[in-house]
């Protein structure tokens, strides 16, 4: 198995997108084994170089080696008829092109999916946009925290109405933008089969908004079923009681009870098994439907013990459980480690690595702006030296 190739060993991507959505799908191809070749702008490169503090020791923001390890930079100026062209011969070598411009953007430089695939009919051609290619918004920019306020993902985040704090909140990380590269990368690899099987590619039209709607999930099939819009419960769970975070003599613990014998198990832990049998909450549908009086009663009983040891008493009665972390305290944990999740590199980068290995896969840190160009152009093009120097002399290159 060691020996074995890579998945997805010789397909060569195109990756034409910046900030994380398309990023975030292009760094699991290149995981995966795909030759990807970034084309970032000469002198500024992806928006997120800059998008700090912080910045790691080679001066780039933390924020861009999120999404960007295994790749290859090169520097080129779409704006500029050479620099185009550049990109155009490298669309006709690749199986798969991302981009995450706005709707018919690329059309100018004759890089849009028409004129790509008239060239190369196999290209799989992911475009990823806030509202897709059709629709009344598909025209308006796309950014993570709008789509998270638009498909009501805010509005049942955060605390609920009538407590202390209580507003729509967002999520702390660009979820949105996240679901929807794991969308892009699922519908790029099934495309990329399909293209392999018939000799015909296509273009993927792939939309923030309909990635986040999806990934709501029970929240939205609730809604469908009844007709009512679900509400913030700050940290409880609106179909499954208890399971929320509960005050300890020291702190915090979130509590996972997520059927009626760990609820009977929980109980036990409390020293309380008669709470544990009462027939109004023996079944999880009556805890959700007595919610309010249930908590009541077990919270006190929470608050006598610090968080450790309800760690401890919880770990012995199987009780899923777990005291809230920071980031830094859970990338430290014996579970990270032992895992080795973490990746070091030169310069003291180090980065979370991926999280469904393939045995030798590669782990290259995030490049340098254009650190690339000379030898993808050398590859895939055919350049010499001479070449590249008439290029950069013109601007067309970095």
């Amino acid at each position: 198995m060691e020996d074995s190739p890579l998945p997805l060993a010789g397909v060569r991507v195109l990756d034409l997108s910046r900030v994380l959505a398309g990023p975030w799908a292009t760094q699991l191809l290149a995981d995966y084994g795909a030759d990807v070749v970034k084309i970032e702008k000469p002198g500024t490169g992806d928006d997120t170089r800059g998008w700090g503090p912080p910045y790691t020791a080679n001066g780039e923001a933390a924020y861009f080696h999120a999404a960007n390890r295994n790749k290859k930079s090169v520097a080129i100026d779409m704006a500029s008829g050479e620099g185009a062209q550049l990109i155009r011969d490298l669309a006709s070598q690749s199986d798969i092109v991302v981009e995450n411009f706005k709707v018919g953007g690329l059309a100018k430089y004759g890089l849009d999916y028409a004129s790509v695939s008239a060239e190369n009919p196999k290209i799989v051609y992911c475009s990823i946009t806030g509202f897709g290619q059709t629709g009344p918004n598909s025209h308006r920019p796309g950014y993570d925290y709008l789509i998270q306020a638009m498909t009501g993902l805010m509005s049942v985040t955060g605390q609920p109405d009538g407590s202390a704090g209580a507003e729509p909140m967002k999520v702390g990380v660009a979820v949105s933008d996240l679901f929807t590269g794991l969308y892009a990368t699922t519908a790029i690899l099934a495309a990329l089969r399909n293209a392999e099987a018939i000799g015909m590619g296509c273009q993927l039209d792939v939309a923030l908004h309909d990635c986040q709607l999806a990934a709501l999930a029970n929240q939205a099939a609730n809604f469908l079923a009844t007709g009512v819009p679900p509400q913030r419960l700050g940290n409880a769970h609106p179909s499954i009681v208890p399971y929320q975070v509960f005050d300890t003599g020291d702190g915090h613990i979130v509590v996972a009870v997520g059927n009626d014998s760990q609820f009977q198990a929980f109980c036990e832990c409390l020293n309380r098994p008669d709470i544990g049998v009462r027939e109004n909450w023996r079944t999880n549908k009556g805890r959700v439907e007595d919610r309010a009086n249930l908590i009541a009663l077990i919270s006190p009983l929470l608050k006598t013990r610090t968080t450790q040891e309800w760690a401890e008493t919880f770990n012995s009665g199987g009780i899923p459980h777990s005291p809230i972390r920071s980031v830094g305290e859970a990338l430290q944990s014996d579970q990270v480690a032992a895992r080795s999740q973490i990746s070091d590199h030169a310069e003291g980068l180090r980065t979370v690595g991926q999280p469904v290995p393939f045995p030798g896969q590669p782990n290259e840190p995030p490049p340098l702006l254009g650190a690339h160009t000379d030898q993808v152009l050398r590859q895939y093009l055919g350049f010499d030296g001479s070449s590249m120097d008439n290029l950069r002399t013109i601007g067309a290159i970095g």
